[in-house]
């Protein structure tokens, strides 16, 4: 049996320079070295040694839909909903309504949001 953990997560997006600032606005993530390479690929830490590389690819078309998302957890949900309040993010529940969050059945609050090239991301509090 193989045990891995988790390293990193990849997307492409149209404007490089566009997602990272997004990225560093709304999440606060740390840009770091790109230590794979000399292309304009960007990387921002995730913590715990865990990664975002944004890989520019100005010509490719991102289609997704909210099942196809990434998940970050932390502590107070409700301070995060603010700060997209503040930054005039739209936001929704699993079902899409409009600036309301979700409970699961286990009782993890989430929201859901979308970044410039139409990526799905889930804020909960699962920590």
């Amino acid at each position: 049996m193989f045990t891995f953990s988790f390293n990193h997560i990849a997307i492409s997006v149209k404007e490089v320079g566009k997602s990272v600032a997004f990225y560093q606005k709304v999440l606060q993530l740390k840009e770091i070295e790109n230590t794979a390479s000399n292309s304009k690929t960007r990387w921002l830490a995730l913590g715990e040694g865990k990664q975002l590389h944004v890989i520019p690819r100005p010509d490719e078309e991102v289609r997704t839909n909210k099942a196809v998302h990434f998940a970050l957890a932390l502590t107070d949900l409700d301070s995060f909903v603010i700060h997209l309040k503040d930054l005039h993010i739209e936001y929704s529940d699993w079902l899409g309504t409009p600036n309301k969050d979700y409970v699961r059945k286990d009782g993890i609050q989430q929201v859901y949001f979308q970044d410039p090239d139409g990526y799905w991301i889930e804020i909960n509090n699962a920590v």
